[in-house]
Order: C-alpha cells, then sequence, then structure tokens
C-alpha cells in the first residue's frame, strides 16, 4: 500500500496545482472547475485567497513524498464542505480514499457535505467509501463542460465514534 498524507501547501506547490487542474481528462470528471483552466493570473488569485481566508484548511496531497493532488475543506453559507482534486498519474490506486479519510478525521464539524458530477463515478465511490450518502441532486452549471449537468451533494454526518463514516 501506497503512503497517503497530508502536507501544508506552500508556494512550491503553486506550479505542481495549476498544470494538475489543466487536465483536460481531469476536468471533464471534475466538471465545477474554473471559467478558464489556463488563465494563471485567475488561478494566482483565486488560490491567493483561499490560502488568506482562515476558514479554508487546504492540504497537499503526497503518495510515497510526491504530489499526488489537494484536498480542503471550507465552509459555503453555513455548510462545512470538502473537495480533492487528485493528479491523474495517481488515479485508481486508493490515494483519494486515504486522503478523504485523513481529512474528515482532522475536521471536527458535522455534518460534512461533498459535491460530485453525477457523471464522476470515481468520486462517487471514493465519497460513499468513506461514509458519505446522497442528500440531493440539483442541475447546475459546469463551467469545465460549458453546459448544465447534474450535480449530486453527499453529506457526512455524526458517527458514534465521532470521526463520521469511513
Amino acid at each position: 500500500m501506497n503512503h497517503i498524507e497530508l502536507r501544508a501547501l506552500d508556494d512550491d506547490d503553486l506550479d505542481a496545482i495549476f498544470e494538475m487542474m489543466r487536465d483536460r481528462g481531469a476536468i471533464e470528471m471534475a466538471a465545477f472547475t474554473a471559467q478558464d483552466p489556463d488563465d494563471r493570473t485567475a488561478f494566482d488569485s483565486w488560490m491567493a485567497r483561499h490560502r488568506a481566508d482562515p476558514d479554508v484548511q487546504s492540504f497537499v496531497v503526497t503518495e510515497n513524498g510526491g504530489f499526488a493532488g489537494t484536498i480542503a475543506a471550507f465552509t459555503v453559507d453555513g455548510d462545512r464542505e470538502v473537495t480533492y482534486w487528485i493528479a491523474r498519474h495517481a488515479w485508481g490506486r486508493g490515494v483519494a480514499t486515504a486522503a478523504l479519510r485523513l481529512l474528515i478525521s482532522r475536521e471536527p464539524i458535522r455534518p460534512l457535505f461533498a459535491r460530485a458530477a453525477a457523471h464522476n463515478t470515481g468520486s462517487i465511490a471514493v465519497l460513499t467509501k468513506v461514509g458519505f450518502t446522497e442528500m440531493s441532486r440539483n442541475v447546475d452549471f459546469a463551467p469545465g463542460l460549458g453546459r448544465e449537468i447534474e450535480e449530486i451533494v453527499f453529506t457526512l454526518l455524526p458517527s458514534l465514534d465521532g470521526l463520521g463514516g469511513g
């Protein structure tokens, strides 16, 4: 099994994150992405806002010490949400599942929410594997696809052990 860790995001990670988030196949899966994934200025502004916000907890996901993606917890309209983006080279090996388990073990607020495009079967599998359950579905505009698509909202409720699933 590969060793998965979460570590603080630093300036040296920005190039790798920008490149990862430009991967057209990953954009197709994530769907709810930047309007223009090639706009480095917009990316840098977005990252600066999130890094300056004490409510956003962002981490780099590492696999055996190497960059494998990002994961974060943040609040939207009073609800605590999680998001992750795993680099293509780390897909299908349990990296997202392990990283999400680590994040939810550190995040005390419940319920937690997550969203996934309805066609993103990999992300849906990760969320359900760690204990998230489907709460609702809606149709929303997906900038990565340039059209409206179905989005699934998931929730992770408190569990008896206090860790909430997984």
